[in-house]
Order: C-alpha cells, then sequence, then structure tokens
C-alpha cells in the first residue's frame, strides 16, 4: 500500500495507548517493541523486549528457491532494523492450485533455509489457496528495551549510513519484462537474499541512534519516516548513494517499478529536490526496493567506528548524509 494512503488508513484506526507497547504504528517503524517486564513471572526490571513483525509478497524473482530466501530475508530484516534477533517465525504462504509442487517446494526450501541461517526457528504457518503466490514470515525476535533503533531516534547532525545497494525494482521489473536475463539478476537476487545481520552487530556495536531497512517504500519513503518520527529533516547526497550495477542504465530506459511513480506522487509535498539532479536517479531513490539494506544514524563521533564495523564484516561503507533541524521538508536530495 502507497505511504500516504496507509498514512490515512491508520490515522482512522489506532488503537489505546497501553504502556506495555513501547514502540508501535504511530511512528512507523519497521517492528512492534513490547515490554515484557513483569510478565509471566519476569523481573520487574528486565530491559528485554519483544520485536514482532510480518511481511509477504509475490515473486520478485522467477527462481523459486531465490523467491523464499527473499521473502525470509525481507521479513526477518525487520527484526534487524530495531536492533533486535531473531528468534522465531511462523510461516504464511499462498499456493495457486495448479502451481508446480517442484516448485512450492523450492518456495518452502528457500525461505526455510534462510531462517535457519537467521538463527530463527519455523515453529509453523498457515497456507491458503490463492489466485498469485504469496510467501512470507511472522517473525519474533528480542532486543534490548534501552537499545531499539527507532525511528524516532535520530538527532540533528547525526549521520546516515545504507548497507546495501539501491535498484532491485529497476532490475526486477526488467527481469519480469524480459529485458534482461535471469545472469544479469543474480547478483541482485543473491543481495536480496543476504541477511541483515551483520549490518545490525555492526550497528549495535557502536550503539546506533535510529534505523530503518529499505524495502517497499524506496529509500526516500524510510528516510520520511525517520525524519517524521525523529522530527527533523534527513538530508541525502544522491552522488554518494550506492547503486546496483546496470540499475541506474534501466532507469535512465524508463525501467522501474510503480513504485517510483506511487512514492513521487505520494511523499512530493515533504521532499525538496535540488534543480539540476539526474531524474532517473531521482526515480531510483523514489522506487520500491526489495529486501533492501540498513540505513543507519549515528552520532558523527561514532561515524568511525560505524565505517571500521560495517568494513570488518564485507559491508559497503555508504555514508548518505546527514539528519539536519527540520527545514519545512522531510527529506532533502541534494
Amino acid at each position: 500500500m502507497p505511504i500516504g494512503q496507509l498514512a490515512q488508513v491508520l490515522r482512522g484506526v489506532s488503537g489505546e495507548k497501553d504502556g506495555r507497547l513501547l514502540v508501535g504504528p504511530e511512528t512507523f517503524d519497521d517492528a512492534g517493541v513490547v515490554e515484557l517486564a513483569g510478565v509471566e513471572g519476569l523481573p520487574a526490571g528486565t530491559d528485554l523486549a519483544l520485536v514482532q513483525t510480518v511481511d509477504y509478497f509475490p515473486p520478485v524473482v522467477d527462481d523459486p528457491w531465490f523467491y523464499g530466501a527473499i521473502a525470509a530475508a525481507n521479513s526477518v530484516s525487520d527484526v534487524y532494523a530495531m536492533g533486535g534477533r531473531p528468534y522465531t517465525a511462523l510461516n504464511l504462504a499462498g499456493i495457486p492450485k495448479d502451481f508446480a509442487p517442484e516448485w512450492t517446494s523450492e518456495i518452502f526450501r528457500g525461505g526455510f533455509e534462510t531462517m535457519r541461517k537467521a538463527g530463527a526457528l519455523v515453529v509453523g504457518g498457515h497456507t491458503v489457496q490463492s489466485a498469485e503466490a504469496m510467501f512470507g514470515f511472522a517473525v519474533t525476535g528480542f532486543v534490548d528495551r534501552r537499545k531499539v533503533t527507532t525511528n524516532a531516534g535520530a538527532r540533528p547532525g547525526d549521520v546516515l549510513y545504507l548497507t546495501k545497494k539501491l535498484g532491485m525494482g529497476a532490475l526486477t521489473t526488467a527481469a519480469k519484462a524480459q529485458k534482461i536475463s535471469w545472469k544479469e539478476l543474480e547478483p541482485a537476487a543473491v543481495q536480496m537474499a543476504a541477511l541483515n545481520d551483520t549490518a545490525a552487530l555492526a550497528m549495535n556495536a557502536v550503539g546506533a541512534r535510529a534505523c530503518t531497512d529499505i524495502t517497499g517504500f524506496g529509500l526516500v519513503g524510510h528516510a520520511r519516516n525517520i525524519a517524521k518520527g525523529s522530527r527533523l529533516t534527513l538530508r541525502i547526497e544522491l552522488a554518494r548513494t550506492p547503486i546496483f550495477d546496470g540499475a541506474l542504465a534501466l532507469a535512465r530506459a524508463g525501467t522501474l517499478s510503480g513504485g517510483a511513480r506511487r512514492g513521487r506522487a505520494a511523499l512530493g509535498d515533504v521532499v525538496a529536490i535540488r534543480a539540476g539532479l539526474e531524474e532517473a536517479l531521482v526515480n531510483l531513490v523514489f522506487d520500491a526496493e526489495t529486501s533492501g539494506g540498513l540505513m543507519i544514524a549515528v552520532s558523527p563521533a561514532k561515524a568511525a567506528a560505524l565505517e571500521k564495523e560495517l568494513a570488518a564484516r564485507d559491508l559497503i561503507v555508504a555514508r548518505i548524509g546527514e539528519c539536519v533541524p527540520d527545514t519545512g521538508k522531510l527529506v532533502e536530495l541534494i
């Protein structure tokens, strides 16, 4: 659902305030965080909290194993984005009646193997027959309540890092339209199937202030959520944003997912775009991503330490911008 439409819907259905809910939907965080202190015999002073999230979607690639693996990595990523670690998962699957059994088996294998790699126990699930294949997981994890990296934690002066390259929307759309081959798409599938576990470890090692994973709302949409939650402006330097090989050429040729158009339509009023920026690059940062990297906000004093932690884990070190006091726009593209 487009971010503007989702915001409108949630405004009308927000529930009662409950002190047990540490992070809820009002800040558009990646997962909910629930206090465990004093619950079921736990000590009143415990700092352990529960992280809960759910995600599923139709196929983004034609390879069934990769589809399952990408869906799993995308689902568990929300726990990492909150600074937590996954513990259990419930599978959600819709399978068409005439779907080949061997394809179904490979989808499940890719998903379950990826969850095991994440250290999450798949404890059950629910399947239905559907018109289109759908696959994903509801994931439960744990986090230290004192170290949750919520969207509301960024501060002016914080610097922003991104841990995966952008362009998945353009590449998967091109593959569906048979404009690129599986051989050309496979490196992107490998990135999408990669867990954000090591990125979360790097972030937690230095004490990040805020974090989100870049998925369906695109870089700009998720940046908007941090900006709104933290009541400031995110200033993103497009020349510094890492772009996956081939994605910019596709964007220049007009190949993007529908997320680029929807994102610009929904967020145009809250985003300032500097004159002279390449239109294709602007469209890419609005475009939807699948199982993207973490966007991490850290204080300038911890930037060098984060870069060292990322490099030590063979992750890209991409400093893409900064947080500044509210300028009247939630996001500035420069």
